[in-house]
């Protein structure tokens, strides 16, 4: 296993970091065997683990602070706040309000005193950035949290959220986390130069992008839209759709070319994103311990510049084959009211 500083916090992470959103029930409900993943983690060198409190409704969390009780020391335990918990109003987002209720209930699903990396899960328009670094910093003085991150952030509230807090003299984001993989580069134009600009730590989520790089779905071969991620969301593996088939060929020329440097596409998958300058830890996230050691198996693989070139002539710089499942669009887009003129003044 290597390690890597995280930004500018001195934290030395783990190249490979235990992502836990497949622990409870939208993955693994046996706690027992979550808890032999993450010892299984450990004792292969991982010492960074990250959660969310909305992973199947806190319940990973509850997982994650069972199985580090009597390791929780040699752990850089990272967690996340900002989608609804429960109905009710102010149970969500990035406001002071929510963030100090959304911060003792992960530390007591962690059954710990501390958080090492608390991040903003999605940005939240509805709440000044001010208020948000406000509160963060406060929980830094306070001991709760040693630092703070952004996760899925597009590069001007990234940079915006920086230049606040150089203004009001607030602590700043230290990382990002985007989803960054073989089949999903489009953080390469703007989001991975800009934490490289500015000294943050990078975590990069859904490397196997969301299975079509675990050498499962292939040109060819029926895919069971009844089983696993196909059955969650059968629209997104459909072979009849264009995304679709432009990431199968995409796959048969990577599988190819793992097959010339000898490795496996996974393998080459969790490689791939640690060649960039700015990527700190890629995220595994595995449900199985089977999925686990397929992992591990690739933690050494380094690649060379003749394999990064060929995979720039398979999938260029910068450019998203499909659009990853779960990243964030603005308002701008979701919200009609936002990019339309009222009728009378059109």
């Amino acid at each position: 296993m290597r390690y890597r500083y995280l930004g500018g916090t001195g934290i030395e992470v783990s190249t490979q970091c235990l992502g836990t959103m497949m622990f409870g029930a939208v993955g693994n409900p046996d706690h027992e065997d979550c808890a032999r993943i993450v010892h299984a983690a450990l004792d292969a060198g991982i010492n960074f683990v990250d959660t969310a409190d909305m992973y199947s409704a806190g319940e990973s969390e509850t997982v994650v602070g069972k199985a580090l009780e009597g390791r929780r020391d040699e752990v850089v335990l990272a967690t996340k706040v900002h989608f609804p918990l429960g109905e009710g109003r102010n149970r969500s987002g990035n406001s002071r309000s929510w963030i100090v209720r959304a911060v003792e209930d992960s530390l007591r699903r962690l059954r710990t005193d501390w958080i090492d990396l608390y991040q903003v899960h999605r940005p939240d328009h509805r709440t000044d950035i001010e208020e948000t670094l406000s509160v963060l910093g406060d929980l830094v003085r306070a001991g709760k949290i040693r630092a703070f991150g952004c996760s899925t952030f597009p590069a001007e509230q990234i940079v915006d959220a920086h230049h606040v807090a150089e203004r009001r003299n607030l602590p700043r984001f230290r990382t990002e986390q985007p989803p960054y993989s073989l089949l999903a580069r489009g953080v390469e134009r703007d989001v991975l130069p800009t934490v490289q600009r500015l000294g943050m730590g990078a975590l990069t989520w859904s490397p196997l992008a969301s299975g079509f790089l675990t050498g499962r779905y292939r040109k060819g071969l029926e895919i069971d839209l009844g089983r696993g991620r196909a059955a969650l969301h059968p629209g997104r593996f459909d072979p009849a759709l264009a995304t679709t088939a432009a990431k199968l060929d995409a796959v048969e020329e990577l599988v190819a070319l793992a097959e010339q440097i000898g490795c496996t596409l996974p393998e080459l998958a969790l490689a791939f994103p640690l060649a960039h300058p700015a990527v700190t830890s890629v995220i595994i996230g595995p449900r199985t311990a089977a999925q686990l050691d397929a992992a591990l198996k690739g933690a050494d693989l380094v690649l060379d510049d003749a394999a990064l070139d060929r995979i720039d002539e398979i999938v260029p710089p910068g450019t998203d084959v499909y659009r990853p499942d779960g990243a964030w669009q603005p308002p701008s887009l979701t919200d009609p009211a936002r990019r339309r003129r009222p009728l009378g003044d059109r």
